[in-house]
């Protein structure tokens, strides 16, 4: 494990632009000449970054993820915001900074100070040769890529006793980029996670049940201290709640956030359904989803669905995820829209406890 460590010495991409260097979105005055929107479209995506022996060969596959966003990018159909889990290898890392994003923030890094809401310990017992061994040798894996400016970031690594098995191997966390949009009226907070997994993690049931309790708490406390309720927010990642009830109950006694596989199942939604749904909960068949929260002054809702890179001709399969692309609706009164564009102050995270 230390050879693997070792062999991944890359820091994780970084990138910053001021909101004046940004083009800013279309935005449509409706019928009533009262109501402005605009799109805001948001990629989820697990890319399969981890490093030998957990994986091999993925150098190919995860180089043309870089180029394939790229060149969306130069075409201009590339997401808006992209949110990345698994950037472990350092060739995951290089591909993030291909895409050519001009703005990136990445999630807890090895080093950052894991933070639980408890001491307590897991059910069951510590195991090393499932890698509960108390070190961290990869960071989140977690980045946000934006076309827009993020003006605020924010970080939390979930607690040293809010993990099982394998997974204890990387410090996960969640992530927070606030972005500023030109012309609409509030910044958008956008939030990103990896939560411990099931059988992947080798730990017992009951153990990687309550460590994914666990981080489903220290997430939500952390958008309570990070988020003010009067501003859209978005929480997408990999949330390894497939076929779990019980990860599904436990992690709803703590978000009240809506659901985008949710609304859109719903026919009057007026959501636009672009990919292969089975079942009246469609959200229990995949680990990728969004999550949302609209605002005072900016209503956000989501219009459309569609998978990416998930083995079409123009989109061929590159992980062991598809990507989940959900295009997001942002509406507001037309006297609200900021003049000038950017704002020259944005408000300041609070500091970090």
């Amino acid at each position: 494990m230390l050879l693997v460590a070792g062999c991944n010495t890359m820091a994780p991409p970084s990138a910053q632009v001021p909101c004046s260097a940004v083009q800013p979105p279309p935005i449509t005055l409706l019928d009533d000449g009262q109501t402005a929107t605009a799109t805001l479209s948001v990629l989820t995506y697990n890319m399969e970054g981890l490093s030998w022996p957990a994986r091999s060969g993925r150098g190919p596959s995860l180089s043309q993820i870089g180029q394939r966003l790229s060149a969306m990018r130069a075409a201009g159909t590339a997401p808006d915001v992209v949110l990345f889990q698994e950037m472990f290898s350092d060739a995951a890392k290089r591909a993030v900074a291909s895409t050519g994003y001009p703005a990136i923030h990445s999630g807890p890094h090895r080093t950052t100070r894991a933070r639980g809401s408890t001491r307590q310990k897991l059910p069951g017992n510590s195991n090393l040769q499932r890698g509960e061994i108390g070190i961290h040798f990869f960071g989140s894996g977690l980045a946000i890529a934006s076309r827009y400016a993020i003006v605020d970031t924010a970080r939390r690594a979930y607690g040293r006793k809010s993990c099982a098995g394998f997974d204890c191997l990387a410090n996960k966390g969640i992530a927070l980029a606030r972005i500023e949009i030109p012309g609409v009226p509030t910044l958008i907070d956008i939030y990103d996670t990896h939560m411990n997994s099931r059988g992947a993690s080798r730990a017992p049931a009951a153990r990687n049940l309550a460590a994914h309790d666990r981080q489903a708490l220290e997430a939500s406390e952390f958008i309570d201290r990070t988020h003010d309720d009067a501003t859209p927010l978005i929480f997408g990642g990999d949330f390894n709640m497939r076929h779990s009830e019980q990860r599904w109950e436990n992690f709803s006694r703590y978000q009240s956030l809506d659901l985008v596989h949710r609304i859109c199942a719903e026919p009057a939604s007026g959501c636009d359904v672009r990919m292969s749904w089975d079942g009246d909960e469609p959200w229990m068949d995949t680990q990728d989803l969004q999550f949302l929260w609209s605002g005072d002054s900016v209503r956000i809702r989501p219009i459309r669905v569609e998978a990416l890179f998930d083995g079409r001709p123009e989109s061929p399969r590159l992980s062991d995820h598809d990507g989940f692309l959900v295009t997001y609706e942002l509406r507001w009164k037309a006297s609200a829209t900021p003049a000038p564009a950017c704002r020259r102050n944005p408000g300041a995270l609070p500091p970090s406890p």
